[in-house]
């Protein structure tokens, strides 16, 4: 079985648990996506599979070679490609079955996610243009009394020796446009119908913004006993036996 699946950050919300606690969501719209191309350990030495996000786009808005790949097997032009990895229940499918498993042409849906309770999202950050010190590497930045320019950079002379400025010196420069993985986002619903992923918290880039999700690389371990509605809250259970006292 395929591990993720490509998709479209919708934007932002709030979802309100069973205890009636705020939670930031975002909502995230999940394929359909249909596999374009089969990477196999033989061929190209590693299992996974490429991906295309379904979606409308001109066939004149393609290159030669993209069109050659989708005609090669019958597929739908797609603007957004990635590989995504495969289970190693459905590599070993593939090793044994040859056609087993897997396979082109094949769609991948939001029902992946149905035994999932986390998810890594990965996104390109909004672009920042060009930023200053103070807000690119959060200096502090120097006096902001007058005649002061707080936000500049300050010295970054190093004397005589080595008279030069040392390789990745934090200083102004481009910011933002970056590759960002935001791991183990828990999931909050899934709609099937409209191919829609809620999840809980903030994921990287604008609006229509493309993302690949994936199922949990390492998602949290469930500790039992600190957490549920079945967890006694110590200082509540303290003033209730202070109450009980009391009253005695």
């Amino acid at each position: 079985m395929v591990n993720g699946i490509l998709g479209k950050k919708v934007g932002m919300t709030q979802m309100f648990d069973d205890k009636g606690d705020v939670r930031p969501a975002t909502v995230l719209q999940a394929g359909p996506c249909v596999i374009t191309q089969k990477k196999t350990s033989a061929k190209e030495g590693y299992e996974a599979v490429q991906i295309g996000l379904v979606e409308f786009v001109k066939e004149s808005r393609l290159t030669q070679p993209m069109k050659g790949h989708f005609a090669k097997h019958n597929l739908p032009p797609v603007k957004f490609i990635r590989e995504v990895g495969v289970e190693a229940d459905g590599a070993k499918a593939q090793s044994e079955n040859g056609e087993g498993g897997v396979k082109v042409g094949d769609k991948v849906l939001i029902d992946i996610f149905d035994n999932e309770k986390y998810v890594d999202v990965i996104g390109t950050s909004k672009g920042r243009g060009f930023a200053g010190v103070v807000k690119r590497h959060h200096f502090a930045g120097g006096p902001k009394s007058h005649g002061s320019m707080f936000q500049v950079t300050g010295s970054i002379g190093s004397s005589a020796f080595p008279s030069r400025v040392f390789k990745g010196m934090r200083m102004s420069g481009h910011m933002g446009v970056d590759k960002v993985t935001v791991r183990n986002l828990r999931i909050l619903g899934i709609d099937k119908e409209d191919n829609l992923l809620v999840v809980e918290g903030a994921v990287p880039g604008p609006k229509d913004g493309y993302v690949i999700i994936n199922k949990a690389l390492k998602p949290p371990r469930e500790r039992r006993g600190f957490a549920g509605a079945t967890t006694i809250d110590p200082l509540k259970a303290a003033k209730k036996a202070a109450a009980s006292k009391s009253k005695k």
